[in-house]
């Protein structure tokens, strides 16, 4: 027996049925003029974001440009040579370094990446921003990816992964990073009051500044300094890509924060900048204390926070803010030069890739 289409129960009688071969209602369309560059702003912005060009920022979209010739994945790096250094080679001293420093490494890329997604790029009004922003946290992705992939072929217990709830000195670096990240996640944070506007800028310039600037930064040297005596060198690898990826996001963040301050006019406040670092400098050096609370060779507590400071006092000088500690001496000049290793561009057997397979070491 057929359905009777007019059956009301059916869903579709007449009068419906004659609703739907009505034409849809056009939408008022205005004619708008191009954007123009110079209306452009890095924040609170009233142009139109979705159009691309003209750049008002070229700066952004060459990070983006860049940032697509470092293209990589964990599975290009051997490790087989890291199980049999973990297993046979490390001190148990050395072991436990490596295992705290990926441990809060695999957490702090996530924390890095909600920051992008969730507090930072909807906050951008100029498209060009936030397409590297998208990169970044693709990136963010992929160096989490990075450390579970070197978790996994090592043979490490999955309870890795909770350190950073279990290990005070950890957790309180996540805490703390929480807490410069939660004030500014609400998107309706009305970045023309001035006191809103002070609280995102804090916030940048704790993510740009301590958190990836010297925090994650100087996170790497442990790993930099086994591969200097020949032990781990495909996690060095692994970090040598990251390291990259993170050198150009610290100086994304610098641009950006200073832009800001140009496009607005804003002044930091200086005893909030002091309170920023004193408090980001007493959680490293328990952090520090807690990975060589067992010496290990070529590393000391002392080089350590010398060169926390030093990097600190050359972070805040490029976001327009005062060094906060006296001159010091750089215990690690090598580090820096990590970030440029490798750039030239070879072949991969799956696909061309910017500083694929093996890298060569200083």
């Amino acid at each position: 027996m057929g359905l009777d289409w007019n059956d009301p129960e059916n869903g579709n009688n007449s009068e419906a049925s004659k609703s739907q071969d009505k034409p849809a209602e056009k939408i008022p369309h205005e004619a708008l003029q191009p954007v123009k560059a110079s209306d452009k702003r890095v924040i609170n912005g009233t142009s139109d974001i979705n159009q691309l060009a003209p750049f008002k920022y070229p700066w952004a979209w060459n990070y983006f440009l860049n940032a697509n010739k470092n293209h990589w994945s964990p599975t290009d790096v051997d490790l087989k040579q890291d199980v049999i250094d973990y297993n046979e080679k490390l001190s148990p001293a050395e072991k436990k370094l490596v295992t705290d420093v990926v441990s809060y490494l695999t957490t702090s890329d996530i924390q890095a990446m909600r920051n992008i997604g969730l507090a930072v790029m909807e906050k951008m009004t100029a498209p060009e921003l936030q397409i590297y922003q998208a990169r970044q946290m693709y990136e963010k992705s992929l160096h989490t990816w990075a450390f579970q992939y070197f978790i996994e072929q090592i043979g490490i217990a999955e309870d890795i992964y909770n350190r950073y709830r279990v290990i005070p000195e950890i957790h309180q670096k996540v805490e703390a990073t929480n807490q410069y990240l939660k004030p500014v996640m609400q998107p309706d944070l009305d970045l023309n009051d001035s006191e809103s506007l002070n609280q995102f800028m804090q916030s940048y310039a704790f993510f740009s500044g301590v958190f990836e600037g010297c925090w994650i930064y100087n996170a790497f040297i442990p790993i930099f300094t086994l591969q200097n005596r020949g032990l781990m060198q495909g996690l060095a690898q692994l970090c040598q890509y990251i390291f990259r990826d993170l050198t150009m996001h610290i100086d994304f963040g610098t641009q950006v924060l200073r832009s800001i301050q140009e496009e607005t006019g804003f002044k930091w406040n200086q005893q909030k900048n002091a309170d920023l670092w004193q408090l980001c400098y007493e959680l490293e050096q328990a952090y520090i204390e807690r990975l060589l609370e067992q010496p290990v060779s070529d590393m000391s507590t002392s080089d350590y926070l010398n060169h926390f400071r030093h990097v600190a006092n050359r972070r805040a000088l490029s976001m327009g803010m005062t060094p906060p500690f006296d001159e010091q001496t750089d215990a690690f000049p090598w580090l820096d030069k990590k970030a440029s290793i490798g750039r030239e561009e070879t072949d991969s057997s799956s696909h061309e890739i910017q500083s694929s397979g093996s890298l060569s070491w200083d």
